[in-house]
């Protein structure tokens, strides 16, 4: 069985992504899927502020379960099974090397698409995850909402 991974970050792009692997689900018959959540760490000196390890940990288990729950209603209401990961870390690296680890034969993964300038400026986790991994990357690209404000708005 083909393997999958899908990493979820709670967005609507990320969402778009899971419906994307449920319609090949559907197409193409049973996949071994499994959604991962990346938590950046807080802080990148652990001295400059002392957390005990175990709210830390709760902490990020807590963003995980939000970040991850719509993802699993999806695919709970469609009757699919698979696995959760979270980890804590780089998120494109960890994401790559969690592919790795579960020999998935590719990653699906939304993005917000909001345009070249933002990627310069911003960094996109997305194309981080395409020039870093090996296997193949299918990227979702996120819907252009109008926003009747006069600006163009990503779901």
């Amino acid at each position: 069985m083909r393997s999958i991974l899908v990493p979820v970050d709670g967005s609507g792009c990320s969402d778009q992504a899971v419906q994307e692997v449920i319609a090949t689900v559907e197409k193409s018959g049973p996949l071994d899927i499994h959604l991962i959540n990346v938590q950046p760490p807080i802080f990148s000196e652990p001295s400059l502020i002392y957390l005990p390890q175990d709210k830390l940990d709760t902490f990020y288990f807590d963003q995980g379960q939000r970040a991850l729950a719509s993802a699993q209603k999806l695919l709970k209401d469609a009757g699919l099974a698979f696995t959760v990961h979270r980890a804590v870390g780089s998120i494109a690296d960890t994401i790559v090397a969690k592919a790795h680890e579960l020999g998935a034969d590719s990653i699906v993964m939304g993005t917000h698409g909001r345009g070249k300038v933002s990627e310069m400026l911003l960094g996109s986790v997305c194309l981080r995850v395409v020039h870093l991994s090996d296997i193949p990357v299918t990227v979702v690209r996120g819907r252009l909402n109008p926003d009747f404000g006069g600006r163009i708005g990503i779901a």
